[in-house]
């Protein structure tokens, strides 16, 4: 694992989000912001791809002082954060959503469903974006979620659909589902407790950051990419030099060419100023 940047500075730089470019306190760091100002300055894209959707960007953004396009949902959408827009989505359409509810309901019995949908804007009135079964226990807090009844959370196209199963771990959960997918859809993960994120067939965040490299003329092999979680593992595997937080989880370190430090150690900070001071 190679502890040195590739020789020349990368076309492209694509971020996660939660345990990657921000702190366990959700913050950026001083250190952390005047890195990715220096990149955005010399004129390289610096853009986010994490599992969030479009709403979830701003006290990103906001943060940052800078206005990104994002890769969210694990790749289902691309959006331009500076004009709130949606450029492209993916979604899982009811038959899919209908066929692996079934599935889930018998190798996960208990679990509950929740579904992630989109509108022309991060946050569109008109469409409510999180949607849960009365089973769903939600592994973090979301209080924009409505609750529907099951056949209503899968009865409408949804960008992502969650299975959540308290007292499991993901692992567990996806190692159970994966096989009974038959990988006609995308199964992942973003955090160990309990909580199985599935996306369309093919959609991760390499494909989406695949399409906005497109979007903004640059080739995929001259990204730089970073990241913590399986959600992440694509991406790294894509990237031209794809690098996982020391604080990751092993199967992330697994396929990352380098290990930076965590998330609260300035980890995207250390190996960005190497290449931009």
């Amino acid at each position: 694992m190679s502890a040195q940047p590739p020789p020349s500075r990368p076309k492209l730089v694509a971020t996660d989000v939660d345990g990657t470019l921000i702190d366990d306190a959700e913050k950026i760091s001083d250190r952390t912001r005047a890195a990715v100002h220096a990149v955005v300055e010399s004129g390289t894209p610096f853009v986010l791809a994490t599992g969030r959707p479009p709403r979830w960007i701003a006290p990103v953004s906001d943060q940052l002082g800078y206005a990104p396009f994002a890769v969210c949902a694990n790749g289902a959408v691309l959006y331009d954060s500076a004009a709130d827009r949606v450029i492209s989505t993916a979604a899982l359409q009811v038959d899919e959503l209908k066929w692996i509810a079934e599935v889930a309901s018998e190798v996960l019995p208990g679990c509950g469903l929740a579904a992630e949908r989109v509108g022309e804007r991060a946050h569109d009135a008109a469409t409510p974006q999180f949607v849960s079964a009365p089973g769903y226990e939600h592994a973090w807090l979301n209080p924009d979620s409505t609750e529907l009844s099951e056949q209503e959370v899968i009865g409408e196209p949804a960008i992502k659909l969650l299975v959540r199963l308290a007292g499991a771990t993901s692992r567990e959960m996806a190692e159970a589902l994966a096989p009974k997918l038959h990988g006609l859809v995308d199964v992942t993960y973003s955090t160990t407790n309990g909580l199985v994120e599935i996306s369309a067939s093919g959609v991760t965040k390499a494909s989406g950051l695949r399409e906005l490299a497109r979007h903004l003329g640059v080739p995929h092999d001259e990204i730089v990419a970073f990241g913590d979680m399986p959600n992440d593992i694509p991406m790294l595997s894509m990237a031209r030099h794809g690098v996982a937080m020391e604080n990751a989880h092993p199967d992330a370190k697994s396929v990352a060419d380098e290990v930076t430090a965590t998330n609260v150690e300035d980890g995207v900070a250390r190996v960005l100023e190497r290449w931009w001071r």
